[in-house]
């Protein structure tokens, strides 16, 4: 079986995003970009990686985004980072998170939305994962 292409441009995205995410989880202490655009940017960034190294089309893939984000949230709400011992972990504390809010299940869904429509309006079909025929 021969592992799925690599898709340069979604890697080039997934590591722009990623940079941006360590940007606002060290330098912003807001009540807006960080907990909820950031939320919006971590599928984002999760949806990105997924089309970057796997065959997945764009619904399923964000989808799985999602999936992971509520993942991570439900972890937030069980104790997870506690669970597994590394609540002195500042980068586990980050990465997971420690405290769950139902809105951030919006900014996730949204993120998700968005990419669906981005993709849409890039002429990228949801069910083929490709661009559309001219």
């Amino acid at each position: 079986m021969r592992p799925p292409p690599l898709r340069p441009g979604y890697a080039l995205a997934a590591a722009a995003i990623f940079a941006v995410e360590v940007l606002i989880a060290l330098f912003v202490r807001d009540r807006f970009v960080r907990p909820y655009l950031g939320d919006v940017l971590a599928v984002v960034l999760v949806y990105a990686g997924l089309r970057a190294i796997t065959p997945l089309r764009v619904v399923p893939a964000a989808l799985a985004a999602l999936g992971v984000a509520f993942a991570v949230e439900l972890g937030q709400l069980a104790g997870l980072v506690h669970l597994l011992g590394l609540g002195s972990s500042p980068v586990a504390r980050t990465v997971l998170g420690t405290g769950f809010d139902p809105a951030d299940l919006l900014a996730y869904t949204a993120g998700a939305g968005i990419v669906v429509v981005a993709e849409h309006l890039r002429g990228v079909t949801a069910r083929e994962g490709s661009r559309a025929a001219p």
